[in-house]
């Protein structure tokens, strides 16, 4: 039976309940000790992130995932060119950051989000 979320004391209830606590066993770290970036480091990452599926990291349809994923370094250099086209001098890569956004499936709501995210 879950535990419940009040106390014996007559406090309130607060919001942490728990019995609902689902922990996130399937945190890893993967890196290279020499500091060295390779596709090899990203792959076993992948590899690792795929056998995280029993922690319930797919969605109903049990092909997309929750959200979990893979961080990896910037690979500035290799974004300098584009940066600079959007005005950001080299000496201020450390100031780069990169996002992935979904736009909506509807390519009709698609200009307005975009309008919205280069507005952010």
């Amino acid at each position: 039976m879950p535990r419940s979320n009040t106390s014996s004391n007559s406090q309130p209830p607060t919001l942490y309940n728990p019995a609902l606590e689902h922990d996130g066993c399937g945190t890893g770290f993967i890196a290279d000790l020499e500091g060295r970036a390779s596709r090899r480091v990203v792959h076993l990452a992948v590899q690792a992130l795929v056998r995280l599926t029993h922690r319930g990291a797919v969605a109903a349809d049990a092909t997309s995932g929750d959200g979990a994923g893979v961080t990896i370094q910037l690979p500035r250099a290799l974004l300098a060119e584009d940066a600079a086209g959007f005005g950001l001098p080299a000496d201020q890569l450390d100031r780069l950051g990169v996002a992935m956004v979904f736009l909506p499936a509807d390519e009709s709501h698609r200009p307005n989000a975009r309008r919205i995210l280069e507005e952010a």
